[in-house]
């Protein structure tokens, strides 16, 4: 397994070993000892699956009182996963990163609490399968709008397919108060 840090502190992706041959391939999608040794120390509580279209943009979620710590993968398709810190005293606040997900690469992304987070799907559909530290409480669910023009992501998609929720959400610094 190898770990590769981003610019943002306790966000990494991660290139699990995987064994390919003439029947297919294996790969281990998650040993808490291996990722502890990694420096990932969490338990995960909940696994959620989604399915979407191409186009699909989900996000930017979070969690307030029950933040949540995520392992996140692309099980079929392609999708350009994101992390925005949104911790008020972090260096790197308003700040995202960017990695490409897919069944290809087979890379999955940690993002650490303190963080928002938000995918659009690239392929024709995409499953994807994500681990969280905490369960979901629709009453604690926050958002920061997709288009946040102080955050600056680069979306690799034009005119997404957005929920009616994820398009209500205000900006970074009109959710999280920043100094």
């Amino acid at each position: 397994m190898k770990i590769i840090k981003t610019l943002l502190e306790g966000v990494f992706i991660i290139e699990p070993k995987v064994f390919r041959d003439s029947r297919g391939f294996f790969m281990e999608t998650y040993n808490q000892n291996r990722y502890r040794e990694s420096g990932i120390h969490r338990i995960f509580v909940q696994d959620n699956l989604s399915c979407s279209v191409k186009g699909t943009l989900r996000g930017l979620h979070f969690q307030v009182k029950h933040p949540q710590a995520k392992l996140v993968q692309v099980i079929t398709g392609e999708i350009f996963d994101v992390a925005v810190d949104i911790r008020p005293d972090s260096p790197t606040f308003g700040k995202w990163a960017g990695v490409y997900l897919s069944d290809q690469n087979r890379r999955q992304l940690f993002i650490p609490e303190g963080f928002a987070h938000g995918f659009c799907v690239l392929s024709e559909t995409a499953h994807f399968l994500y681990k969280c530290s905490d369960f979901y409480a629709p009453e604690d669910e926050g958002g920061i709008i997709w288009s946040d023009p102080e955050i600056g992501i680069n979306w690799p998609v034009n005119n997404p397919i957005i929920s009616d929720k994820d398009k209500e959400y205000l900006n970074l610094f009109d959710v999280i108060p920043h100094n």
